[in-house]
């Protein structure tokens, strides 16, 4: 059996030698690489390969042995005793920032793996010293990661860190974390597939607004938006505020922020344009007040309870997936 398969090794993460190699055993039994009866390296073999103290293996293998997980046979090394391995799940989340649909998807998480895992849950608010220091001062103490990069580009540095096979990210794909596991929104493509859904409303429409603020938010909205514009023949703009804008009838808003939502239902009154009719607004990210807002306020959402639900069975079937968490419109009476 290649030892390579059984022991691995990082020299460059914090996390400690005997604790990484703890981990490999266990990470070898739970791929079935390594079955009851079967011997592992020797102590010789692993302090030569990954020149590690022979105090580093045996504290490792002393770990083992007490959990029942290898036994020792005089002179012929150590042995799997059993391949029942209860783990403590101990799951790390990092959040961009809290608001009302990232409490969905936590409380989806949490119900998901209720009774399964105890969850830690910290936010970085878009502040990439502290994403940098939250990873840092997580490393070796949790056995899943769930990290939310946001906007943050060029993270692989710090997310090498931690245990590769118990890393998921959430959210956003990034080009430099393509061999994490992920559960992500394709912005662009939603966007657009959330528009041809609607087209048939937004027809009526003679002016199409995007306001998209930038900074945190994904520029691929951009992309999807003007694309679909473009194809159908609509006149558009993109603003990155409201400020010196006089809406008209026979205009769509489209709203990430919800500050700009409120200030856009308030305009709307003002000027005794009903939503619906004449005048349209779109918001992102459907929460249960929007349900209710000036009669219903058309979003458009990506399911954040069913992100939970796919998040937690991926920690817990330690599944290697990229999967596509998709948006839709969800049709009220402001479009």
């Amino acid at each position: 059996m290649p030892r390579k398969k059984v022991i691995s090794i990082n020299p460059k993460t914090s996390v400690p030698k005997y604790r990484q190699l703890i981990d490999s055993i266990l990470s070898a039994i739970e791929r079935k690489t390594l079955k009851k009866g079967d011997k592992v390296p020797s102590i010789n073999q692993i302090c030569a390969e990954f020149k590690l103290s022979r105090d580093t293996v045996m504290f490792a293998f002393n770990e083992l042995k007490a959990k029942g997980i290898l036994k020792s046979q005089p002179g012929k090394g150590y042995y799997i005793a059993s391949t029942e391995i209860q783990v403590e799940e101990r799951v790390f989340v990092l959040f961009d920032e809290f608001n009302a649909f990232k409490e969905d998807l936590y409380n989806s998480l949490i119900n998901s793996l209720k009774g399964k895992a105890t969850v830690e849950v910290y936010f970085h608010h878009f502040n990439y010293k502290v994403f940098k220091n939250l990873i840092a001062e997580s490393v070796g103490n949790y056995t899943s990661y769930i990290i939310m990069p946001a906007a943050f580009d060029n993270t692989n540095h710090l997310l090498s860190k931690l245990p590769q096979d118990r890393v998921y990210i959430i959210d956003r794909k990034k080009a430099d974390l393509e061999r994490y596991p992920v559960v992500y929104q394709d912005f662009e493509q939603d966007f657009y597939d959330a528009l041809v859904e609607g087209k048939e409303l937004i027809e009526k429409y003679r002016r199409l607004v995007f306001v998209n603020p930038g900074g945190k938010e994904p520029v691929e909205r951009s992309r999807g938006f003007e694309r679909f514009c473009q194809e159908n023949n609509f006149k558009y703009e993109i603003v990155k505020s409201l400020a010196g804008i006089k809406p008209s009838l026979w205009e769509a808003y489209f709203l990430i922020s919800d500050r700009d939502l409120v200030e856009m239902v308030k305009i709307a009154k003002y000027c005794k344009f009903k939503l619906g009719k004449k005048f349209g607004i779109v918001s992102f990210n459907d929460t249960m007040l929007k349900e209710v807002v000036a009669g219903g306020i058309t979003t458009i959402s990506t399911d954040f309870n069913e992100m939970g639900k796919t998040l937690a069975n991926m920690v817990l079937s330690r599944d290697k997936s990229q999967i596509r968490n998709k948006s839709r419109m969800i049709f009220r009476n402001s479009l």
